[in-house]
């Protein structure tokens, strides 16, 4: 695969973070550069950063909380398991696939939009709902999030450029970092990330994303949004049979993952990332207008 000119310019850069962090990072850029100025302004002061970081800033808030004593109840919010049967078949049913008495993605993305839009909450518990749905939309967008199949990858053990991993961080990691060209270990995700998003950013304006755009958002329905995640999620899902294991689980454990597993991978990482930013946009937006319609978004902070 040809890479791009930005993963050129940082070809030298070696890798560190995961979707968890990096690519969290760069849909939260990407989705910031798509929203409105009202929406930046209602979320700079929701969030209290006036920078424009305000949104990657707290893009992988959510998987450091799920690992403390408050948060812990979060930590199957970040995923879907899909009880399918790749590659023969890839599907997600909300009634079979999500948790109920425990959630999913799904549920957690409709609880905390319904939660940013709640006027009878403080602006503090709407600013932890704002870092929730930044962060669920990044994740349902990662077709592993969208799986039961071991773990969601977790207990498929390959190799990716003769390392040891699972299939779960290759997908989450690997892929994307290598895409760009690499992450520093020093100085943080930002600046790449920045750069990966503004990229993607003139793809989606003009370039190989621009009329592709408009479909991606044709799903997104703030008065329903179990059913725009449910779409979302599966759309990602849908990979895990074409991309992620094309033939089936048991024929990629312990192998090494090639040049042509990763010039499959590479575009899906690409546009669920372009799509998730834009998504989020959206989402975000739908949002704060909807807020805008009820009282002063002034007052209300």
């Amino acid at each position: 695969m040809k890479l791009s000119s930005f993963a050129v310019a940082t070809a030298a850069v070696p890798g560190a973070l995961a979707w968890g962090g990096f690519g969290h990072i760069s849909v939260a850029y990407l989705a910031s550069n798509f929203v409105s100025p009202a929406t930046t302004s209602y979320l700079q002061s929701l969030l209290r950063n006036d920078t424009g970081d305000y949104l990657a800033g707290v893009a992988a808030w959510a998987d450091s909380v799920r690992y403390t004593k408050w948060g812990r109840f979060t930590s199957d919010f970040h995923f879907i398991d899909a009880k399918d049967d790749p590659p023969r078949y890839c599907g997600v049913d909300f009634e079979r696939d999500c948790k109920k008495d425990r959630g999913c993605v799904v549920s957690a993305l409709h609880n905390y939009t319904s939660r940013m839009l709640d006027p009878d909450l403080e602006a503090a518990e709407r600013a932890i709902a704002a870092k929730f749905v930044v962060h669920f939309v990044g994740d349902m967008h990662q077709p592993l999030h969208t799986e039961n199949v071991a773990r969601g990858g977790n207990g498929i053990p390959v190799r990716f450029d003769r390392r040891n991993y699972n299939l779960h961080h290759v997908w989450d990691t690997s892929i994307a970092e290598k895409l760009v060209g690499g992450v520093p270990r020093r100085g943080g995700p930002y600046a790449v990330a920045k750069r990966w998003a503004d990229e993607l950013t003139k793809q989606i304006n003009e370039g190989k994303f621009a009329t592709d755009r408009i479909d991606w958002l044709r799903s997104a329905n703030l008065s329903d949004p179990r059913a725009t995640a449910m779409a979302w999620a599966t759309e990602g899902n849908a990979y895990v049979c074409t991309t992620v294991l094309p033939d089936g689980p048991e024929a990629i454990k312990g192998q090494e993952l090639g040049s042509k597993y990763f010039e499959a991978a590479a575009p899906v990482v690409e546009v669920q990332v372009a799509r998730a930013g834009y998504r989020l946009a959206a989402w975000l937006d739908l949002i704060v207008s909807s807020l805008k319609t009820d009282r002063s978004l002034s007052d209300d902070l």
